[in-house]
């Protein structure tokens, strides 16, 4: 098979976009999605594979920045929008496009590719790790009651179009970022995804709702949610589909939990995307009734090994030397001493002995501190070389809150 990879053209986007909807099942999006993910588009930086004049892989590569732990807002390529054609499987076109992305993102002086995967399955061999999880929940708001943090009550909340208060909304969100690793600094344009609601996507829920929560007439935190009405003979069950919530401090937190779960005729939760972390998890009175599953959020893959281990700093002071493994990036194999604590760190080649062993996609995984290294020398993918160094490692590497990516792209 002779194919072309090159980079995406204005001109065909249209083409290549509909590959891609077609590889994730052919059902249209609506006009306003497909609007906004054109413009969102970075033409320079997404790239095709031709078959002939037909589109048959896609892929494209976001500029996005990440927190990390410290606090540091971080270069990153967020790929995304990646296909390749039913008609062209097992052909090599994925692995043709994670090779040019990769070669691309290193000459760019991004240290960090991340992504949201469709199928957990596919992109280890690439080496990106599963780095954030996402909890969900369906919680029965008409036998679990909330018990809300000192000063909730001085929080006022108020409804208002998702539209009106987007720029209060976005300003909230902004704070926020460099508090929790793995949240992205939303670039222009972004802010818009959040009040995309297409009917066809509502599932028989309600259009997009908006609470606002304010204390001494500063907006401080909001809530954007939905309600499926949902009756029985024997009276109303409908629920709350909670879309994004966030606030500033535990009381305006607790202000818009309790009113998403005190909403007239619901008697449903649905959270889903939450940090693992969150507090309402200590505020309920039964965790059980809450349904709480985990699910696979960011993968993160390192592309210069140094440059990100650098830009983070570490829980407790770190002198270690990995013995890193990347066949697919053979730029990032060798040693590498890290030397860092809670002010900074360096990250350099050595010819020293290593005292841990590990593939990139291990040091991805454990990059944003929610997956313990420990853990992943349980499972035979990290070597301890030298005695006492995995622990050394696995509290360096934590994070006092978890990661969490609060939305996909």
């Amino acid at each position: 098979m002779t194919t072309d990879v090159r980079v995406l053209q204005q001109t065909e986007w249209n083409a290549w976009y509909d590959n891609l909807v077609r590889a994730f099942g052919g059902v249209p999006e609506s006009s306003d999605e497909r609007a906004l993910y054109n413009v969102l588009t970075e033409y320079d930086r997404s790239i095709g594979v031709w078959d002939g004049d037909q589109v048959v892989g896609t892929a494209g590569a976001f500029s996005f920045r990440v927190t990390v732990p410290g606090g540091a807002s971080v270069p990153a390529a967020g790929i995304t929008m990646v296909s390749v054609a039913a008609t062209h499987r097992r052909r090599g076109v994925l692995r043709s496009m994670m090779r040019r992305q990769l070669d691309d993102i290193r000459s760019w002086g991004e240290p960090l590719a991340v992504l949201t995967a469709s199928e957990p399955a596919i992109y280890g061999r690439f080496g990106y790790g599963i780095a954030t999880y996402q909890l969900n929940a369906e919680i029965d708001t008409s036998r679990v009651q909330l018990s809300v943090p000192i000063g909730t009550d001085d929080v006022r909340l108020r409804y208002a179009a998702p539209a009106d208060v987007l720029d209060a909304c976005e300003a909230v969100y902004a704070r926020l970022v460099p508090g929790r690793p793995g949240m992205l600094a939303r670039r222009p344009g972004w802010e818009r995804v959040g009040l995309l609601d297409p009917e066809g996507e509502r599932d028989g829920a309600s259009p997009l709702q908006c609470v606002v929560a304010e204390r001494d007439g500063e907006v401080v935190g909001y809530a954007r949610y939905r309600v499926k009405p949902e009756w029985e003979p024997s009276g109303p069950k409908s629920a709350v589909v909670l879309e994004e919530l966030e606030g500033l401090d535990p009381a305006v937190q607790g202000a818009l939990w309790r009113f998403l779960f005190e909403i007239d005729l619901t008697s449903r939760l649905r959270t889903r995307g939450r940090p693992v972390d969150e507090a309402w998890q200590h505020m309920v009175s039964d965790v059980r009734r809450c349904n709480l599953r985990l699910k696979d959020a960011l993968h993160v893959r390192l592309v210069d090994v140094g440059a990100a281990l650098e830009a983070r700093t570490y829980q407790a002071p770190v002198d270690l030397v990995f013995e890193v493994e990347d066949a697919f990036c053979p730029w990032n194999e060798g040693r590498w001493r890290l030397t860092g604590d809670a002010k900074g760190a360096s990250c350099v080649r050595t010819e020293d002995a290593a005292d841990l062993a590990l593939s990139v996609r291990e040091l991805g995984a454990a990059y944003l501190g929610g997956m313990s290294l420990a853990s992943l020398g349980a499972a035979g993918r990290v070597r301890e070389l030298r005695q006492g160094a995995l622990t050394e490692a696995s509290v360096g590497f934590s994070s006092a809150v978890a990661p969490w990516l609060p939305h996909g792209f």
